[in-house]
């Protein structure tokens, strides 16, 4: 019986700048690889074909479904990884090898890189990017693997970097992903995962009152059960923090607090708000807002990092909360406790 298959199966644009390190990062691990272009004006063919891809290509009809269906239709391998030219595989290059024989929808961790306050952050997001052939995709965009054969899901130990979150990717893409959201919600109009999308895009562009009319539209709409219920309360927090909106966001927090007691996330972002309602009403903060802050910080490094929870920020169950933790105390006159956290800081962070 011969070893099962894998194949590399990409939807790529004017992606030169960035197409050779993800070909880069799968060398040796994957049986073929196929690139369809929908239009590149730049190396990107040249470059697919110098890594021995298979090129097709294909006209873009504002519908990644439909480009990577194509995609996938020219694969011939008994396994699919599905790429884009934004990703590279940093960790499990081994597994890549050992998928077996029996189908299974496998997720991978995609760890997101992006600015935040002046400094890059990560947040692991669980997608289904391992595929058995056969599997197809529905979705405007943010597609998704349509599992009609009832196949189990399995998250795999298997690592992709993303960068398509800082800014020079940000720039590339501006307005591009809007658009096919809005029409994605005008053909389903009203569907949560929709407004959760179209929210987070405007957030990433710090449209953030818009965005958080729409997390809240989702939020009434979505089950606490839904993959992407978890980031979608987190994003609520904090693009209601930042569009001023602070009542809103306490009572979100009240709202959700039974349904996030392991999630460092969610602790952290309700620091956040409170700090805010510090600043707003300084006469009451040492006494009400600032103790709510210090124990949700606190809360945060008892839980510690929780990589499996869908868009966890690294650092918010350790080294982000105790470098806060650090300011508050220094801010507040309690300086050994500060210089301990900030010696706590630097321990959880490695440097």
């Amino acid at each position: 019986m011969t070893d099962p298959t894998i194949a590399l199966v990409m939807i790529v644009k004017n992606g030169a700048a960035t197409l050779p390190r993800c070909l880069s990062s799968v060398q040796g691990c994957v049986d073929e690889i196929i690139v369809l272009d929908t239009g590149s004006t730049d190396d990107t063919v040249a470059i697919a074909r110098r890594f021995g891809a298979l090129v097709h290509h294909f006209k873009w009809v504002d519908d990644f479904s439909a480009a990577r269906n194509a995609a996938l239709s020219h694969a011939s391998c008994d396994w699919i990884l599905i790429l884009d030219d934004d990703n590279w595989l940093e960790s499990g290059h081994e597994q890549l090898r050992r998928l077996g024989s029996e189908p299974f929808l496998g997720q991978i961790a995609i760890v997101n890189r992006f600015m935040q306050n002046g400094a890059i952050r990560e947040s692991t997001e669980w997608v289904t990017r391992i595929l058995p052939r056969g599997t197809m995709y529905a979705g405007r965009i943010h597609e998704q693997a349509v599992n009609t054969a009832g196949l189990p899901w399995r998250r795999l130990d298997i690592r992709v970097g993303h960068d398509g979150y800082m800014p020079e990717g940000l720039e590339a893409k501006k307005g591009r992903n809007e658009a096919l959201l809005r029409l994605a919600l005008e053909e389903s109009p009203g569907d949560p995962y929709w407004l959760y999308q179209l929210g987070k895009e405007l957030a990433i562009y710090d449209r953030h009152a818009e965005a958080s009319e729409h997390f809240l539209q989702a939020i009434d709409r979505s089950a606490q059960g839904d993959p992407f219920r978890h980031d979608l309360i987190m994003r609520s927090l904090y693009t209601l923090k930042q569009a001023g909106r602070l009542e809103q966001a306490i009572l979100l927090a009240e709202n959700e607090f039974a349904n996030w007691p392991d999630s460092p996330d969610y602790f952290f972002c309700v620091a956040d708000v409170f700090l805010d309602w510090a600043i707003r009403y300084p006469a009451e903060a040492e006494s009400q807002f600032l103790p709510i802050v210090e124990s949700s910080w606190l809360k945060c490094l008892e839980i510690g990092e929780r990589p499996d929870l869908s868009e966890s920020v690294a650092g918010r169950g350790s080294y982000l909360a105790a470098q806060n933790l650090s300011v508050l105390y220094e801010n507040t006159g309690r300086k050994a406790l500060a210089a301990d956290y900030r010696e706590k800081a630097r321990e959880m962070r490695g440097v």
